[in-house]
């Protein structure tokens, strides 16, 4: 406003200068003094003009900075690990001051609740341990586009072509021993149908674990023989003894001395804790699953959910991932006590045509288990 003021001051004092001297002056210097007149004034003008511009952007930047400032909640639904999901809402209200109302569990059951709140939406955010059901979920139309800070950190893939998916962290399967009874074990998918193994395989409920399930899908889309192998583990006495909590202490219990396509970040952990058990990703190749973190169409607190996926790859966020075990979203986060993902051997993955077959794999398994 003082630049605009300035201006117009700077206007009047010229044109009573002007017209002074167009007075005392002959018909030639009062024409010149005329154009002199005209031109300064025009300048004058422009200033003021550019003036009020700077101070209407001054203005516009101070209402997006009272834009930015949060407040209220957030409600995201989040798979496990519990103690990560509730050190990310921690960290995120101290640092926002917005509240985060969760809801855990498998991915099953988020998918499940989704679709009893279908007629009174709750979500904001919606992180699964699946990409292919984040998938699903894009088809059907029930989340948004939007492009998080850090984007160009991410992980090659890791976002989906229409930027609404994004993977945050990511955990891959491999097979996990129980050492009191294999010390060593590096039998490849396929081996693991050997009578050496007979009745002592397990492998995680892939109608519940999204990880198992998206494994399960690349193994048949990604391996020529990968049916027949799964089919092999139903005839060498596979079982299912639930997700993958229930399946992993199967075998630190020494119930199974293996466990088929179990998650790593569980197995990390437990092998801190002192259980007897170990992990290697078999030759042929596993399937790495992005955990897809997604904004709901129908979120009631738009600007938190954009806020917390923004959180969820700040480097505060993503040394939280690293530290429970599970993959870093961003390519410039490395791991301690585990494998990295470049040192992971993987299945081809074509996401799309898992997606197509994921369902139907998952409920097959389960039946030729029984």
């Amino acid at each position: 406003m003082k630049k605009r003021f300035m201006a117009l001051l700077l206007t009047g004092c010229m044109c009573a200068c002007l017209a002074a001297c167009g007075q005392s002056g002959s018909g030639e210097e009062a024409a010149e003094s005329d154009a002199a007149q005209t031109e300064e004034a025009e300048e004058a003008a422009a200033a003021g003009e550019t003036a009020e511009a700077e101070d209407a952007q001054e203005d516009g930047a101070e209402s997006a900075e009272e834009g930015a400032e949060l407040s209220g909640k957030v409600t995201v639904y989040m798979p496990s690990p519990a103690g990560l999901a509730d050190k990310l809402a921690a960290a995120f209200t101290e640092k926002t001051g917005v509240e985060v109302e969760q809801l855990q569990g498998t991915t099953g059951e988020i998918l499940a609740r989704l679709e009893t709140e279908e007629a009174n939406p709750v979500a904001d955010v919606v992180i699964l341990a699946s990409w292919s059901d984040g998938l699903s979920m894009k088809e059907d139309g029930q989340i948004m586009s939007y492009t998080p800070a850090q984007a160009d950190q991410i992980n090659e893939g890791w976002i989906d072509e229409d930027s609404m998916l994004f993977g945050y962290s990511a955990s891959a399967v491999g097979v996990i021993y129980n050492t009191t009874i294999y010390p060593e074990l590096s039998a490849d998918w396929a081996d693991l149908a050997g009578s050496d193994y007979a009745d002592d395989i397990a492998i995680p409920d892939p109608e519940k674990s999204g990880a198992c399930k998206d494994f399960l899908a690349g193994l048949v889309t990604g391996l020529d023989n990968g049916e027949e192998i799964m089919q092999s583990w139903a005839d060498n006495g596979l079982t299912v003894p639930g997700a993958n909590a229930a399946a992993l202490e199967a075998v630190t219990t020494g119930e199974k001395g293996i466990l088929i396509a179990g998650v790593d970040y569980n197995a990390y952990s437990s092998m801190a804790d002192g259980e007897p058990i170990s992990i290697y990703y078999p030759a042929s190749g596993t399937v790495v699953n992005p955990r897809p973190a997604m904004i709901m169409n129908t979120a009631p607190n738009v600007d938190n959910a954009k806020a917390f996926i923004d959180f969820l790859f700040s480097d505060e966020a993503q040394q939280m991932v690293a530290d429970a075990y599970l993959l870093p979203g961003r390519s410039d986060i490395q791991c301690e006590g585990r494998t990295n993902l470049a040192d992971i051997p993987q299945i081809p993955t074509d996401w799309t045509a898992m997606m197509g077959v994921a369902t139907d794999t998952a409920a097959k398994l389960n039946e030729i288990c029984q």
